[in-house]
């Protein structure tokens, strides 16, 4: 289907139409460009062959060579009928009722539970714990000093209340307090999942200053690194697709040790850095956008938490929701902030 055949369409229709001045002459036009069975009809059905691009441009033709037609019929008819049938409502009953809209989930409540589903076929719990949080459980206990960056103003959000014995009060910069948490509440083996709003003062193409983040804590004997990458392996195939690729990079993190970053290849730049049009990809670092951090439990976090780091050993990571949901194969979504947009036109599309 192309924006020519459509244009003829219309020409056609609006020609034909202007050369009648017989009422059922126009009635039977109205049926073969507008009727159910009609011409505007048939162009309709073959646009969910398109690729959604195109669709989209073609469905805008379309829409405009519609109306076209349509005012050009009203008015045929308004100059063709009596004044008694000029007040009257002209009714098609062969076109079909317009459809009720439907909503769905947002993207991002799509995402969570697809991470969920995910987790939740290798016995992993999902949990859920508070967004305004104590410092101790935000960074004491996380084996963050006094001194640490993250605890300062510009990397955290800090409620005006009179601090208690954990501390100040904040809206919890990670999901990584969920750990002491659940550490506290239940003895080992643990398998959480915590997926939750965070709020850090930041805001770029793949940063916002309120986010979703899904953190994984699994604790119980002789658990080690090879546990870590092949859970992380899983995850990745299961959610991206086995055609993507994930790397480790050695991190610090004062929560985990030894601590990893981790990346995935770029779905806009298909990994390569660079976009179809030869420009530098704005999202990824030549190929690779880090999706998040990982690491084996550190034992002072273990130890905060009630856990005898000489018994157990464990694995935690924590991954954006909006970043992971942003590097889905085939969503070229090159900007986080847009999922967070109320523009319908945005929305609809997923």
């Amino acid at each position: 289907m192309e924006k020519d055949q459509i244009h003829n369409l219309k020409n056609e229709a609006i020609a034909q139409i202007l050369r009648t001045g017989n009422k059922q002459e126009l009635e039977r036009l109205q049926i073969v460009y507008l009727g159910r069975k009609g011409k505007i009809n048939q162009f309709l059905k073959e646009l969910a062959r398109l690729e959604r691009e195109e669709r989209t441009d073609i469905g805008k033709t379309l829409n405009e060579a519609k109306k076209a037609i349509e005012n050009t019929l009203k008015t045929a008819f308004k100059r063709n009928l009596g004044k008694k049938e000029k007040t009257e409502e002209w009714f098609d009953i062969t076109l079909p009722a317009p459809k009720s809209q439907i909503g769905h989930l947002h993207l991002i409540s799509q995402a969570i539970a697809e991470i969920e589903r995910i987790f939740a076929a290798i016995g992993f719990t999902r949990v859920r714990h508070p967004e305004v949080e104590w410092d101790w459980y935000s960074f004491e206990a996380l084996n963050m000093p006094q001194n640490h960056p993250a605890r300062d103003d510009f990397e955290a959000f800090y409620v005006q209340a009179p601090p208690s014995k954990k501390g100040q009060m904040c809206l919890t910069p990670h999901t990584s307090s969920g750990q002491i948490r659940e550490m506290l509440a239940h003895q080992p083996p643990i398998r959480m999942i915590n997926i939750g709003r965070c709020y850090r003062p930041e805001s770029d193409i793949s940063h916002a200053p309120v986010f979703h983040q899904f953190e994984g804590l699994y604790i119980d004997k002789n658990v080690n690194i090879g546990h870590l990458k092949g859970m992380l392996s899983y995850f990745a195939e299961e959610f991206f697709g086995p055609e993507r690729k994930i790397r480790l990079r050695p991190y610090d993190f004062r929560f985990t040790e030894p601590s990893f970053e981790v990346d995935i290849t770029c779905d806009l730049c298909q990994g390569k850095g660079r976009l179809s049009n030869g420009q530098n990809c704005r999202v990824c670092k030549e190929g690779w956008l880090e999706l998040g951090g990982s690491g084996m439990t550190h034992p002072f976090v273990l130890k905060s938490g009630g856990v005898d780091p000489k018994k157990y050993s464990g694995f935690a990571f924590g991954w954006g929701v909006e970043r992971v949901m942003m590097m889905k194969a085939g969503l070229n979504l090159p900007d986080l902030r847009l999922l967070w947009s109320p523009d319908l036109r945005i929305l609809n599309q997923f």
